[in-house]
């Protein structure tokens, strides 16, 4: 009577799922691969590439490997015991994560004087270490919270308008509108009255017009002495030279520029 040897039945192995379901491009992370019979594991491919089995549990339910290298995306992992593969189960491959580039959503106050000095806002997103320049000149004392509000104060440039550009290491942002460099404002000069005073000088006169402030005045030529300007900038009083009979050219002169009032003074 012949003996007949009984071989073990072994069974297709079934993979439920690896945990973490992913991991960086470089590789190098442990894998825990759940299932049933995987016991006898001969090989663990990710998307084709072969990886390091660590450990296998004697039950084959558990199956540790290292994952290779490989592009981002997603890709299969198949389990090959000597009793065939398994379905796949997904794994994803990250690649560097990319910061967005920043965002402007608002920016005031759309102008300031040519002196530069003038604090800004500006409202955005992904804000983080960003710097700001006008027309290419850096703003100063730039402060970012929370990376949705930048601070700064404009540097001086010339009179008009400038592009502004906010950048941080993932890309730049021109601001809508740009901001725009006011120079000072011409003054102008309406009266001065009186318009006749002795050419001894020593005659106390006013003249009315607007952006007078920081003015001085020459009559004929001569500065005239004691100028101040109101507050408003509108009213300028001072006292006359000493001149030559005849009319006289008033001049009136800031920072911004000169206007010469009409009629001028009469010595007599």
């Amino acid at each position: 009577m012949s003996e007949t040897t009984l071989l073990p039945i072994l069974s297709q192995p079934t993979l439920i799922a690896a945990v973490p379901g992913f991991g960086p491009t470089a590789g190098g992370n442990s894998v825990l691969l759940i299932g049933t019979n995987l016991g006898g594991a001969t090989s663990v491919t990710f998307g084709g590439t072969p990886a390091t089995i660590v450990s296998q549990d004697l039950f084959g339910f558990l199956l540790t490997v290292i994952a290779p290298p490989h592009a981002p995306g997603n890709v299969p992992v198949v389990v090959t015991t000597p009793a065939g593969a398994s379905a796949p189960a997904n794994y994803t491959y990250l690649g560097p994560i990319v910061p967005p580039p920043p965002t402007v959503l608002a920016f005031t106050p759309p102008t300031g004087p040519t002196t530069g000095g003038t604090p800004f806002t500006i409202v955005g997103t992904n804000l983080t270490g960003a710097s700001v320049t006008f027309d290419g000149v850096p703003a100063v004392g730039v402060n970012v919270v929370a990376g949705v509000v930048l601070t700064g104060v404009t540097p001086p440039h010339a009179a008009g308008n400038v592009s502004v550009v906010v950048t941080t290491p993932a890309g730049s942002a021109t601001v809508a509108g740009g901001f725009t460099y006011v120079g000072p404002a011409l003054p102008t000069a309406v009266s001065i009255t009186p318009s006749v005073g002795a050419v001894v000088g020593g005659t106390p006169f006013a003249i009315i017009g607007t952006n007078l402030a920081g003015a001085t005045v020459t009559i004929g030529g001569v500065p005239a002495t004691g100028v101040v300007v109101d507050v408003t900038g509108t009213v300028l009083a001072g006292v006359t030279p000493a001149g030559v009979a005849g009319n006289a050219e008033v001049v009136v002169t800031t920072p911004a520029g000169s206007v010469t009032v009409a009629g001028g003074f009469t010595y007599v």
